[in-house]
């Protein structure tokens, strides 16, 4: 894993306690660096400059026409619960944001129901 990779992690991780995200686990998805909650990655850091959030297919549509400059699809997302963003590109407001959007997307509905995030 290269230092960059490692940076990235480590602010996926902080911002999921800020959101005190509850039953979070660090993992790997495919062997790279993963947040799971209920066994299930809802964020990966799939390289140096990409993150793969977990998301609704209209919601990854909205955001993508929202800003384009952060969030993008390759043809291997095209109809997946799946949206790459530019980690460089996005603040820590709205990653924290996403974050709890992706953790409420993949929470079994016991946990997220009782979620006040």
């Amino acid at each position: 894993m290269s230092d960059k990779v490692d940076t990235i992690f480590a602010r996926l991780k902080r911002l999921s306690v800020e959101a005190n995200l509850p039953d979070v686990e660090q993992s790997t998805s495919y062997g790279n660096p993963a947040l799971k909650v209920g066994g299930k990655a809802f964020v990966v850091v799939k390289n140096n400059e990409t993150i793969v959030l977990s998301i609704s297919i209209d919601d990854k549509e909205r955001l993508i026409e929202m800003a384009p400059d952060i969030y993008y699809q390759t043809s291997h997302y095209i109809g997946w619960p799946s949206m790459p963003l530019r980690a460089a590109m996005i603040s820590d407001a709205e990653l924290k944001e996403r974050l709890i959007g992706a953790w409420r997307f993949r929470a079994p509905k016991r946990l997220a129901v009782n979620f006040q995030g």
